[in-house]
């Protein structure tokens, strides 16, 4: 059954249908497929000659998906939710493919900046398909699976495309990455539109008003991501040096165990949310990040650092998939796509701005980096405070 609007309602529908496990195992393909490029991009940029642009692997990627998340919600609204999911994983395929081929350092730098798109088309479009093939009163469970599904690509992609690139080559290594988008877009192939009615793709629908750019409904849902994710956004920047100073050889040990400690609690957070509102279980989260973020700063024993890092992927284990789900939760009818880029759009404007401002802060200076992220800290307390201020007015 659908809405005048062209919204799917779910009645009666097992969490894990096909659908559902075929657009989450999607996710995991498309996550790997960039990520594994991610630990080896430095150094081959670096051998092409262009070691003062490394700065810009990440910052071309992220403008680029930032910028077309207006254009992926309205899409995703309009002409389906496949189309859109597909088109991010084929520009995944593409870009493996032609890394190659364009060995000059600005042919590097032009693919880093086209491959963006992959990310600001297809989380937006898979999870408002999530959110289409699932029960309403599971939603936060669901976006808590998907969300350790995406996370797992996003865990084992570095780890494997060093593998590759260690016993094999660079080419290699991007072909894999190809391949990786290759298989998720067979998964999305094979799902069906949940979109009911839909538009024919015209370039009408790439013009981008106001009014398409941020979904207002959405906004208290946009401005607990914001505030959340600059300190990750500080943590990509300052946590390997932070890492190395107190005394690990593997500047990514941080990274592993907030990883599985994130993992470990996605779905519980998920269902705890579907059980108890998404306001109750954000506020937990906020609460071990700020805790987190504390203990990161002031504890200078490795042990300290460690038990930072897996409270610090507690907590967000519990804040995203709370978030994701408020977030559907806040979007007008017809309008989920819309919704869900405004968050994302939120969540690249954090991490964008946190590891801008502490790059720019920390000048290797160590005593600055504790310091950072105590404001940090304090911003995620501002999150606190306004959703105690929303639960207060009785607003949802």
């Amino acid at each position: 059954m659908t809405t005048a609007k062209g919204e799917l309602i779910v009645k009666k529908q097992s969490l894990y249908n096909p659908k559902f496990i075929m657009v989450c195992l999607g996710s995991l393909f498309f996550s790997a497929s960039y990520n594994m490029l991610i630990p080896e991009l430095p150094s081959y940029l670096s051998d092409l000659g262009g070691a003062q642009y490394i700065g810009l692997i990440i910052a071309l990627f992220t403008l680029t998906a930032g910028l077309s998340r207006p254009f992926s919600g309205k899409l995703t609204d309009t002409i389906g939710r496949r189309p859109v999911m597909l088109f991010g994983a084929l520009v995944c395929v593409v870009c493996g493919s032609l890394y190659p081929v364009l060995t000059s350092v600005y042919g590097f730098l032009l693919l880093r900046l086209f491959h963006g798109f992959s990310t600001g088309f297809t989380p937006t479009a898979a999870s408002t398909y999530v959110s289409d093939v699932v029960p309403p009163n599971r939603l936060g469970e669901a976006m808590g699976i998907q969300g350790i599904a995406f996370s797992t690509g996003l865990a084992l992609g570095p780890a494997l495309g060093s593998l590759i690139k260690l016993h094999f080559s660079y080419e290699i290594l991007f072909y894999s990455s190809s391949v990786m988008a290759f298989l998720a877009s067979l998964l999305i192939l094979n799902l069906g539109e949940t979109l009911a009615v839909k538009q024919k793709f015209s370039p009408k629908l790439l013009r981008i008003s106001k009014q398409d750019i941020v979904a207002k409904e959405a906004f208290p849902a946009a401005l607990i991501t914001f505030l959340a994710y600059v300190a990750f956004g500080v943590i990509l920047t300052l946590i390997p040096d932070w890492t190395e100073l107190i005394g690990f050889a593997n500047k990514g040990v941080f990274f592993i165990v907030f990883t599985l400690t994130s993992l470990l609690v996605r779905v519980i957070a998920g269902k705890l949310s579907d059980r108890y509102g998404r306001i109750k279980v954000i506020l937990l989260g906020l609460i071990l990040l700020c805790i987190a973020l504390v203990m990161i700063g002031a504890m200078g024993s490795a042990t300290g650092f460690l038990v930072g890092a897996g409270v610090y992927g507690l907590g967000m284990g519990i804040v995203s998939p709370g978030i994701n789900a408020w977030t559907i939760d806040l979007s007008s009818p017809g309008q989920k796509g819309k919704a869900i880029a405004t968050m994302f759009i939120a969540l690249e404007a954090g991490i964008g701005l946190g590891a801008l401002l502490s790059g720019w802060y920390y000048h290797e200076i160590p005593g600055r980096i504790p310091i950072t992220l105590y404001v940090c800290a304090g911003l995620a307390f501002l999150g606190i405070l306004y959703l105690l201020f929303r639960m207060r007015s009785h607003r949802r």
